[in-house]
């Protein structure tokens, strides 16, 4: 006992057959059930008030039912956070790393990507950039065919050129063998109109490309349910 309060977790186990999450698993597939029973069985343990899947509720609920917010939501960030009570750092870890395994399962997939327009780049990278707190840089590189070789991050924080140097990106591109780049960076503002900062940086780049023989074919600026292309805008 612990001040008054017996020292247990509510057990899944006292739940109906058909309702515990693992058992719902084997027998009826992953696909069967919900975000927060998936959560349930990553975490595994409950709370002295809560079970698993109430903890995974929470999780969800936290979130705004968004599974895509967990790209920008850290591990101290759910350990803290006082509307999640029984979520410590190991759980936290959990969720991050099975997370990440999602995340690089998608991206094993890459070079079966071709990209053909600005909404296929948006496709690939809106849920891990839309929802970030900074500005964050990638580079998509492409073969001569146009499939995707591989997602760099380039840079974090507000964009720059001195974050943002040609050496930085295209020794990524020369080292993978990309016959092009496309530059894709998000602005948590929501509003994709590119910045003075944004143009400059861009023609940059571009004009380096031109000299190693690396065509950038496009910067694509993602916002909240928006996104700029230079190309389409002609500003590139």
């Amino acid at each position: 006992m612990v001040n008054g309060k017996s020292d247990y977790h509510v057990s899944i186990k006292k739940l109906p057959e058909d309702e515990r999450p693992q058992e719902k698993m084997i027998r009826h597939g992953a696909g069967s059930l919900s975000n927060a029973e998936l959560l349930a069985i990553i975490i595994r343990t409950g709370t002295r008030d809560a079970t698993s899947i109430e903890v995974g509720r929470k999780i969800m609920e936290y979130l705004d039912n968004d599974l895509s917010a967990f790209y920008q939501t850290d591990v101290m960030e759910l350990k803290r956070n006082p509307d999640l009570a029984g979520i410590g750092i190991v759980k936290a870890c959990q969720i991050k790393a099975a997370i990440e395994l999602g995340r690089r399962m998608k991206q094993k997939d890459l070079p079966e990507i071709k990209v053909t327009t600005p909404q296929d780049v948006v496709t690939l990278l809106v849920d891990q950039m839309v929802y970030l707190k900074q500005e964050c840089f990638k580079i998509i590189l492409l073969d001569t065919k146009n499939k995707v070789i591989n997602i760099e991050e380039v840079s974090r924080g507000t964009l720059n050129a001195s974050l943002v140097h040609p050496r930085e990106v295209f020794v990524k591109a020369i080292k993978q063998y990309a016959a092009s780049i496309i530059m894709v960076h998000n602005h948590p503002s929501g509003d994709p109109e590119p910045s003075g900062e944004d143009k400059r940086i861009t023609r940059r780049l571009v004009d380096a490309g031109e000299l190693i023989g690396i065509s950038v074919l496009d910067h694509i600026i993602i916002g909240q349910g928006s996104y700029l292309s230079f190309k389409q805008e002609k500003l590139l």
